[in-house]
């Protein structure tokens, strides 16, 4: 690591002096990658494959101290910054260009205490690692449903999936973290210590610092539950989910049911007909006894003529890696979302027209249903915005040429723009695109003004600004 000489690393117009970069190399536990290291084009590359950005330096930090030293060097050289836990996130801020990225990726421990059912886990976990160890002693952290995605951004988003009604969101079940915060300094906050930036830090994304441990509240579960697909021909789209709508009314928070809408893809359970064609799928997720859950899933599984259905007891671990082959890597996406505290006919409307002009095979909308224990905490508890909620629109568009580009994200934008009226108006962070910066104040509501104060004593000066950036409240006032 020796005089790394980053031509590429700037601080505005001004080359970065080697001497500062040497010094910072030299006490650094963890590897250092610039554009001339054979692993730099591996490091650059994140899930969303319309990011392509070239960072001066990449560093890949082994622990606290790594991370201390990183956020140091970057605030005392006026770097620009971003923050890599999974590389995940669909807006690519983990990668920013010419600057610094801190890559928190090798830091992946989960240690569980089957006491205390809790568990301390470090900030390059992914989903997989996490259920791996907890599942190991009949307990589980609710997560999302993507077992390649990354712990961190998922639960300073807020974090739901599967088990989010019967145990609330991933950062609802947060008790405590370690962060570096912009001065250098590593504190901890929960509701006892620092409890503004424990507040903040729940749903305000990566504006406040950088985790480098999380500790959780681990629930009970069987390492069994009652899940599966449930797939309706395209046709029968508008029954489905009137029935499915109603359905949900009387369900218990064990039970979670989400609709995706898309091309079939060619899933060993169907017919080779209708491979290609548009379909409606129930997912669902019981996470009680498997005989509750039948009893439970009786009512969505008798809507319609369904041309399969594969809802069966399974192993947890497994469910949580069933839509894994639909979101590898390597494909171009771009994604718009709304909140909805009810799927009203009209809005049924609406998106019933817009899977009509699917651009593409992998474009797909789903509609994730919320609510329950995550429902039942005050808004104010957290910076998470939208507790009122009860079913969450992810317009996906997926595609792998750059040619389709126009079409896929134009197709995107207009669902988006057509639902506004039936949407309650904030949105999930996690799931906002890098343009959408405009509209961050409005997804957090009531919340803003208390995050943008917090901003400006821990990060006045902004340099945790590669997100769905919250401005310091002088900024905010003075713009």
């Amino acid at each position: 690591m020796d005089n790394l000489n980053l031509t590429t690393l700037q601080r505005g117009q001004t080359m970065v002096n080697d001497v500062a970069i040497d010094a910072f190399a030299a006490g650094f536990r963890g590897s250092l990658l610039t554009s001339k290291d054979m692993d730099y084009n591996e490091a650059r590359t994140i899930w969303n494959a319309m990011i392509d950005r070239r960072p001066g330096l990449i560093a890949r930090c082994a622990g606290a101290a790594d991370v201390v030293r990183a956020v140091r060097f970057a605030r005392d050289n006026n770097l620009l910054v971003s923050v890599r836990g999974g590389g995940h996130g669909i807006a690519g801020n983990a990668v920013c260009e010419g600057g610094i990225v801190i890559d928190l990726s090798a830091m992946k421990s989960v240690r569980v205490d089957p006491q205390t059912k809790r568990a301390r886990i470090e900030p390059g976990a992914t989903l997989a690692d996490v259920d791996k160890e907890t599942l190991a002693f009949g307990l589980v952290l609710p997560t999302g449903i993507n077992s390649t995605t990354g712990i961190a951004g998922l639960t300073l988003g807020g974090g739901f999936g599967w088990l989010t009604r019967k145990f609330g969101l991933t950062l609802d079940n947060l008790l405590s973290v370690d962060v570096v915060t912009a001065d250098g300094g590593l504190v901890k906050a929960s509701e006892t210590e620092r409890p503004d930036l424990f507040w903040a830090l729940r749903g305000g994304g990566g504006n406040f610092g950088v985790v480098t441990s999380f500790e959780f509240q681990l629930n009970p579960l069987n390492t069994e539950v009652l899940a599966g697909l449930v797939v309706h021909p395209f046709a029968d789209a508008e029954k489905v989910l009137k029935e499915y709508r109603q359905a949900l009314e009387a369900a218990p928070d064990e039970l979670t049911c989400w609709v995706v809408m898309r091309q079939a893809p060619p899933l060993p359970f169907l017919p080779a007909e209708w491979h290609g064609k548009e379909i409606v799928v129930l997912a669902m997720c019981y996470c009680g006894e498997i005989a509750a859950g039948e009893k439970a899933a009786a009512r969505l599984r008798a809507i319609g003529n369904p041309i399969a259905d594969v809802v069966g007891p399974v192993p947890f671990t497994g469910w949580q890696q069933a839509f894994d082959p639909l979101l590898t890597p390597g494909a171009r996406n771009y994604w718009k979302s709304q909140d909805f505290a009810s799927l009203s006919d009209a809005a049924i409307d609406v998106l019933l027209k817009a899977v009509r002009k699917l651009p593409g095979p992998e474009c797909e909308i789903f509609i994730g249903h919320v609510g329950g224990a995550a429902g039942r905490v005050p808004t104010e508890a957290t910076a998470f915005p939208q507790r009122s909620s009860h079913f969450v629109m992810n317009v996906h568009a997926r595609w792998r040429e750059a040619g389709m580009d126009g079409s896929c994200i134009g197709w995107a934008r207009e669902l988006f723009e057509a639902t506004k009226p039936h949407a309650v108006g904030t949105a999930y962070i996690n799931f906002m695109p890098e343009d959408e910066g405009d509209r961050v104040e409005t997804a957090y509501g009531a919340n803003y003004a208390r995050l943008a104060e917090i901003k400006r004593r821990y990060d006045p000066n902004n340099l945790f600004r590669m997100n769905q950036n919250v401005k310091p409240m002088a900024a905010v006032r003075a713009a």
